[in-house]
């Protein structure tokens, strides 16, 4: 069963950017047990949660530009908005 979601027609570029970040996260877990510098492992976490921050960022805005729309055009967006306003909150604990 296939669902319309606000990422949808970004579906592909979520998924490979997804799997990037998977490959830095495999590449991290080796630099660790290769016993590289903590300073090059602490750059390469950074830019690993840097790209998952871009994905989830985007995730919200296509969810706003779809789903919080599509309920303001319902007439009722306060359950989305809500949801909005929860996601932010654990994104920028």
């Amino acid at each position: 069963m296939t669902h319309d979601h606000g990422y949808t027609p970004a579906k592909d570029n979520y998924l490979a950017r997804l799997r990037r970040i998977e490959g830095q996260i495999r590449g991290i877990h080796r630099m660790v047990e290769e016993d590289e510098y903590c300073i090059d492992i602490l750059t390469q976490i950074s830019a690993a949660t840097s790209a998952l921050e871009n994905v989830a960022l985007g995730l919200l805005s296509d969810h706003i530009e779809h789903c919080v729309v599509g309920a303001a055009r319902a007439g009722d967006p306060s359950e989305k908005i809500a949801e909005v306003e929860a996601a932010i909150k654990r994104m920028v604990k």
